[in-house]
């Protein structure tokens, strides 16, 4: 066996990798395709090269323009909560960002479309899913509070910015029995919920899963 993964990394960032894989384990993340998928994304790919030897760390990071990678353990969970109420096909992502959680989505659903408004991030993102051989994400420049209505409906939408309230726009375009997980709140104050439409009516279920803080979710596009 070669000492060299598909993506040029050696056997000390494997090893790194590996680790990270049974950090997330003692967290309490147990879904194998979650795992699998956060194991087959190459982390250190979707940062500046001057931080990626600290990709396998499970904190966020700085991506430039007030921007951060989440930390893998809230990528990861975010994931399996996504996944844990049905199964999934075609997923929105409300903000882009690095790349990385529309890279790990890619390895486990159909379809993978996400929205950025920072014009220079998503040039970035796109770069790294041609390098990393990802062939199932479609891609925009546009306001993300008003999701990507052209697409929908979607069996999951993913937040990965936080507005304060739900935005009515995502909840319109879920699927029947669609599944949306999203920072909620201020800055200092949000929470992740999992917000299922109870089948093909207007009607919502909420859960709070856990507290976070992500960046907001702003209107808008830039650059």
């Amino acid at each position: 066996m070669s000492s060299v993964d598909f993506d040029g990394v050696g056997m000390t960032s494997r090893r790194t990798r590996e680790r990270l894989i049974q950090r997330l384990k003692d967290k309490g993340i147990d879904d194998a395709k979650v795992l699998e998928a956060m194991r087959a994304t190459p982390r250190h790919l979707f940062l500046d090269e001057a931080l990626a030897h600290r990709a396998y760390e499970d904190t966020a990071l700085p991506i430039g323009f007030g921007q951060t990678i989440s930390q893998p353990y809230v990528v990861a969970l975010m994931t399996q909560a996504l996944l844990s109420r049905r199964p999934l096909n075609k997923v929105l992502e409300v903000g882009t960002g690095s790349g990385y959680q529309a890279a790990v989505l890619a390895h486990i659903v159909d379809q993978v479309f996400t929205v950025e408004r920072i014009r220079p991030l998503l040039a970035r993102a796109r770069e790294r899913f041609r390098a990393t051989g990802l062939r199932n994400i479609v891609s925009s420049h546009v306001d993300g509070t008003t999701g990507w209505p052209a697409h929908a409906p979607y069996d999951g939408i993913i937040g990965t910015a936080a507005p304060e309230g739900v935005p009515d726009e995502l909840l319109l375009q879920l699927a029947p029995d669609g599944v949306l997980v999203l920072p909620v709140g201020p800055e200092n104050n949000q929470e992740l919920r999992i917000i299922v439409r109870v089948g093909d009516s207007q009607h919502y279920e909420e859960e709070v899963i856990e507290r976070v803080r992500f960046v907001p979710l702003l209107s808008g596009v830039s650059g």
